[in-house]
């Protein structure tokens, strides 16, 4: 644990700025009518200052605030937030969302990366900046500890600038050092930096979207963890990856445990490697002590974080954002919320972006179905009026719900319309197929026979004879396009076999015959290679239909031919009798052509109580499960 500085070395640290120091009151009083001043962030923000400046005896005419994300900086009488000047914010919390909502402040809504163009440009230079940072060292230095985000450039541009100097700041390493000589004047503010402290008890849709997006993140990954409670609860499912790595604009108490545990080494990055990266940090004592002169932490502005050309020179960028709401195309609102302004841009398009062009980069939206009472869907066929685009559709990858996960890059309007309608709420999904009809964007005589959950618990990897990985999975309507260029890889024996006639071509109806299933009473897997989710080529399928009046399911399935005598057949095979057997399946049932040995051979290992009944060059195979025998 950080040692807290004795009185000593405080003031030893404060006299080479002694000129500098005085009192709140004595310092705001070069404010004058019409300044625009830049406010702290976050848990550095000065808040001795801002309360002084509410205070102040002084008139002060057109004065205008401008901030990021703040902690006390707006103060309360008799629990409701007021303030004597008007404010421009970018991001809309809990600090401020009820003083923009009565007009005393205005939402821009613009990334953080964009914010520092606007000071860089000349377009927003503050007159006066307010910031909180540490003592100063002995070479006449400051660092701006837990926030340098846009504070940097807003000092660098600053008129005049007045710091409250904190001997509780820790000290970060990076880019966050600022002269003596560049600040005005200093007060003295000796009190606990603030903390933030994330919920501990996180709701059940939250904790199920958290481990889906947990599951696409790969060992060597390197994460930006964005505001939210499922990008932080998401890493308490990675104890298990390895040499993870952190480029992210904010880092959160969660990052500490997988630190501790080894997971977070940042040896697998390509740039800053060993370290974890940020702009700011929102957490606690423990998170402040950790990075206090910690050289594995390295800390900069938010311009330098969301520079694309730095972003892209990390392998498996994976971003993990949140969003409010997404239409059937794919347009993405993050900052608003049925009329209401909720968080802000921040760095959502630029680490999307990012990701998507780091190699092997995920950029992940993640939301729930509903809203929390279950009565409105958050997947609409258009997005509400009262509901900007934050995130247009051509920039969307993964969008990830507690009913699965769908992919949209390079997907069609159709193709997203029904991704997205099987990871909404299974009472939604047959309005949104409606919807989605009416607007145009899939075929009418389209069904959706799923009405639960997608089985995600199902999908495996697994490796072959040949030692090549596959990845099985419950297939989704969305996957007939992969069927049809499976069935266009069959040889004209293999068409035969599987559909008993020569057929030249699978249409679009048998193909969603063969994915599109209620995963109950019909049950459909594909075996994939490729990118999970991005470029799959389905290998293998297999399907099952019951019998409701014997409880038999007759199954088929089709193999690739360059996949066929690799034990594809067997591995889908053991799938579907594994998920039959928990839907109270007694066994399959199938017909198979005489010649057809290999067919023949993988129902001898289905069961060992298996009747075949020629009938007319065909078996007709009757296969009980042994756990039924």
């Amino acid at each position: 644990m950080k040692e807290r500085p004795t009185e000593a070395a405080i003031q030893k640290a404060l006299e080479t700025v002694r000129g500098k120091i005085t009192t709140p009151e004595e310092a705001l009083s070069v404010i004058k009518s019409g300044d625009k001043i830049f406010v702290g962030t976050a848990c550095a923000t000065p808040r001795t200052l801002m309360m002084a400046l509410e205070g102040l005896n002084t008139r002060l005419d057109d004065v205008q605030l401008f901030h990021f994300l703040t902690g006390g900086a707006i103060p309360k009488k008799d629990g409701v937030p007021y303030t004597r000047y008007h404010h421009k914010s970018f991001f809309v919390g809990t600090d401020n969302r009820e003083i923009v909502n009565k007009g005393s402040a205005e939402y821009v809504p613009i990334s953080l990366p964009q914010a520092c163009a606007l000071i860089n440009n000349g377009r927003m230079i503050p007159d006066v900046a307010l910031i909180q940072v540490t003592l100063p060292d002995e070479y006449g230095h400051v660092s701006l500890g837990v926030s340098v985000d846009i504070t940097k450039i807003a000092v660098e541009k600053a008129g005049t600038v007045i710091a409250e100097i904190n001997p509780n700041m820790p000290w970060t390493i990076g880019d966050t050092f600022i002269p003596v000589d560049r600040i005005d004047h200093m007060v003295l503010v000796d009190t606990p930096v603030t903390e933030y402290v994330h919920p501990r008890v996180v709701d059940a849709i939250s904790e199920k979207i958290a481990r889906y997006v947990a599951r696409i993140i790969e060992d060597g990954s390197t994460l930006q963890i964005g505001l939210g409670r499922v990008p932080n609860e998401m890493l308490k499912y990675l104890t298990n990856r390895k040499h993870l790595g952190i480029h992210s604009d904010v880092i959160t108490d969660p990052v500490i445990n997988l630190i501790e545990k080894g997971v977070i080494t940042g040896n697998a990055k390509s740039i800053h490697r060993g370290q974890v990266v940020a702009s700011y940090c929102l957490g606690t004592k423990r998170l402040y002590d950790l990075i206090d002169k910690n050289p594995m932490f390295s800390f900069h502005p938010i311009e330098y974080i969301c520079d694309p050309s730095i972003m892209a020179k990390n392998n498996k960028l994976v971003s993990v954002t949140q969003a409010f709401a997404i239409d059937l195309t794919g347009q993405v609102c993050a900052d608003q919320f049925e009329g209401e302004f909720y968080s802000g841009v921040s760095t959502q398009p630029e680490f999307l972006r990012g990701a998507a062009s780091s190699p092997g980069g995920k950029p992940i939206i993640c939301l729930s179905s509903t809203t929390e009472d279950g009565k409105v869907s958050r997947i609409r066929p258009l997005l509400h009026e009262g509901e900007g685009v934050t995130i247009a559709r051509s920039e969307i990858h993964y969008v990830v719900t507690e009913y699965g996960t769908a992919y949209l890059f390079g997907k069609s309007i159709g193709e997203r319309a029904l991704s997205l309608i099987e990871i909404a709420h299974p009472s939604f999904r047959p309005w949104l197929l409606d919807e989605a009809k009416r607007l145009g964007y899939i075929r009418g005589d389209q069904v959706m026979k799923s009405t639960i959950a997608y089985p995600c618990d199902e999908e495996c990897e697994v490796k072959l004879k040949n030692g090549t990985k596959v990845f099985v999975r419950p297939s989704r309507a969305t996957d007939e396009r992969g069927l049809q260029d499976l069935f266009y890889h069959l040889t004209p024996k293999d068409v035969y076999t599987r559909f008993f006639t020569g057929l030249n071509s699978l249409s679009v109806s048998k193909a969603q015959h063969l994915c599109n299933v209620d995963y109950d009473h019909e049950m459909a897997f594909v075996a994939v290679t490729g990118e999970r989710e991005e470029d799959e080529r389905i290998v293998g399928s297999s399907c099952y239909y019951v019998d409701e009046a014997t409880k038999l399911a007759d199954v088929a399935y089709m193999i690739h031919p360059q996949w066929q005598c690799l034990g594809v057949g067997s591995l889908l095979q053991q799938k579907m009798v594994d998920y039959a057997l928990s839907r109270g399946v007694r066994g399959f049932t199938a017909d198979i052509l005489t010649e057809n040995e290999k067919m023949i051979k993988l129902a001898q290992k289905c069961s060992s109580n298996i009747c075949m009944t020629p009938s007319y060059g065909t078996y007709e195979v009757t296969m009980i499960f042994d756990k039924e025998s």
